[in-house]
């Protein structure tokens, strides 16, 4: 082998094996996106917003009612599922823990919670001394992917691709920007329809008549005549 051979097969030897080297992932990238608008996404989780509430035979406290409103609240922001009521098994005073059960129950309800959201499951305390009641939903967090841990080369473009980086920093304010992460995951469900305006809708559609909303000069676009 002539000396120009043994001085370029090292360099190519080199450049197969960085080709074959698989870049280190990205933290919220796309294995394989389809798009390069998909190159990352925000993955969102399931966490568990709780509260826990000492068990007093008379049944919850003020301090305890006030912590039980602020939950439902975050509940209701968050469109949560269904809240969890988990009472402590094997205590000594198992009647004081129903007794705080059925007041947490009736407190959840009158501050609008339907009863049917509500979910009595039970825990095991093995005799623990002062086991809590645990009450609790799930609400979705969005991850916010980490954009721009390594570059590459911009002004090389021969291959007309996209680069690694785009459209992290979009998917990274959408995620730390949005109200409600459950949004990512599931649609809302729909409001109730208005019953009164559909049946006007369908009379006037049988006598003939026009089912439209009759438009004011504002939605016609009329323009004042009026001297300023």
């Amino acid at each position: 082998m002539n000396n120009p051979a043994r001085l370029i097969l090292p360099l190519v030897l080199i450049a197969g094996l960085s080709a074959c080297a698989s870049a280190p992932p990205r933290e919220g990238a796309v294995a394989q996106p389809r798009t390069p608008l998909e190159q990352f996404q925000a993955p969102v989780t399931a966490q568990a917003d709780e509260v826990r509430l000492a068990i007093h035979a008379q049944g919850i406290s003020g301090p305890q009612a006030d912590a039980l409103v602020s939950l439902v609240h975050a509940w209701r922001a968050h469109d949560g599922g269904p809240i969890r009521l988990q009472s402590p098994v094997g205590v000594a005073d198992s009647g004081a823990a129903y007794r705080m059960g059925e007041s947490v129950r009736a407190f959840l309800v009158s501050q609008g919670v339907p009863h049917t959201d509500i979910q009595l499951l039970g825990y095991e305390a093995q005799g623990a001394a002062g086991a809590p009641m645990v009450v609790g939903y799930d609400r979705y967090v969005a991850q916010v992917p980490r954009c721009g841990q390594s570059w590459e080369n911009l002004t090389s473009t021969g291959a007309n691709r996209t680069s690694a980086n785009f459209g992290c920093s979009v998917t990274a304010n959408l995620a730390a920007q949005i109200a409600n992460p459950a949004d990512l995951v599931r649609p809302r469900d729909m409001d109730p329809s208005d019953a009164a305006r559909r049946m006007e809708v369908l009379d006037n559609y049988r006598r003939g008549e026009p089912t439209s909303t009759q438009a004011d000069d504002q939605a016609r676009g009329a323009l004042s005549q009026a001297v300023r």
